[in-house]
């Protein structure tokens, strides 16, 4: 199973194929998504059923001392 719902099963949720129409939706519908370097709505299916996300933490990156 995928972290993020499939393009069809977005299309489903949305009723839109179409990607700027899909992210409005999304807006009016509440629901939490990210937008990929295509410009494509993202949908963790934690948001969908309800779950809480694990919040993954990011280290900064320090270049090594000389």
């Amino acid at each position: 199973m995928s972290a993020f719902l499939q393009a069809n099963d977005l299309a489903i949720l949305t009723g839109r194929k179409v990607k700027s129409k899909q992210i409005e939706a999304l807006r009016k519908m509440g629901i939490k998504f990210f937008v990929n370097a295509c410009g494509k709505p993202v949908v963790p299916v934690a948001a969908i059923e309800g779950r809480k996300e694990e919040k993954q933490v990011i280290e900064q990156w320090n270049p090594p001392e000389e």
